[in-house]
């Protein structure tokens, strides 16, 4: 009952409850009157079944009561850094499922880089406060912003910038859309949705985190380089005009023949492409 109805998200979890049903071989039933509770759950009939699938606020909202044992199983799933969807059938509590958000093996790397740069990292979830700090703790990460919803992450990304500071959003999924619009840099994962991917500045090929800090890597270097050019650019048109224009001869009868004049302006467009070309060598961390 649970997968037919979350057949109809494109949330991570339901795909996820989707997959698993499907490899275990369960037949999935047609379902009606889908509806989603953005940040929250889903809700849909299954054989005139009323399927409610959720987190405990949604369960709240519907007025579904946990039992005590209940309770003390989701706190113990989510200090393990698990997530606890709910599922209730005609408004009672029927069951639960717990699944685990395991960390790619490059995160650590990514976010060891990204302190390295003295960024200031902060992990914005709609999960539990103990879900996401059993999460952040194994990323290494110190600033948790917990039980947010979808609509709410923009407003934590204005907040921060109301601060003065100037924010990278990463994200991939629908949800993640306004924050990535409200950040002064929105990277979008390239595995996401089509609307994060739509709004991101940067889109991420790959589903890695490291590949965030290689654009920033080079993005850095590209300035530099251009801050680079620029002032080897002026350095050789304000050293050598006024020689070309003969303000040595007067003094040291030093005139600036057409040839080397000429050569003197190749010089300058390969010094300038010399550097750029430099930017070949970057390595990005893998």
């Amino acid at each position: 009952f649970t997968a037919s109805v979350e057949k109809n998200s494109k949330h991570p979890l339901a795909e996820a409850i989707v997959k698993k049903s499907v490899e275990s071989g369960i037949e999935l039933l047609s379902s009606e009157n889908f509806n989603t509770f953005r940040g929250k759950g889903v809700i849909a009939k299954v054989k005139e079944r009323e399927i409610l699938i959720g987190n405990r606020i949604l369960l709240k909202e519907k007025n579904i009561s946990l039992p005590e044992g209940v309770k003390k199983n989701i706190f113990q799933l989510e200090n393990e850094g698990k997530t606890v969807m709910l599922i209730a059938f005609n408004n009672k509590m029927a069951g639960m499922i717990a699944i685990t958000d395991t960390l790619k093996r490059t995160t650590k790397s990514a976010i060891k880089e990204f302190k390295d740069m003295k960024f200031n990292i902060f992990m914005i979830t709609g999960d539990n406060i103990r879900t996401a700090n059993a999460i952040a703790k194994q990323a290494g990460i110190v600033n948790v912003l917990a039980e947010v919803l979808p609509q709410d992450k923009a407003n934590e990304v204005k907040k921060l910038q109301e601060k003065g500071e100037v924010v990278a959003f990463v994200g991939d999924g629908i949800n993640d859309a306004p924050a990535l619009a409200q950040a002064d840099v929105g990277i979008a994962i390239g595995s996401g949705t089509d609307v994060a991917i739509e709004i991101g500045d940067i889109v991420l090929i790959k589903d890695d985190l490291l590949d965030a800090v290689a654009a920033i890597q080079l993005s850095k270097k590209v300035i530099s380089r251009i801050k680079q050019n620029i002032f080897w650019a002026f350095a050789y048109n304000t050293a050598l005009i006024p020689v070309a224009a003969g303000i040595l001869y007067p003094f040291f009868g030093i005139t600036f023949r057409p040839e080397l004049a000429g050569l003197a302006m190749a010089m300058s467009s390969v010094t300038v492409v010399s550097l750029s070309l430099m930017l070949k060598k970057y390595v990005p961390p893998v």
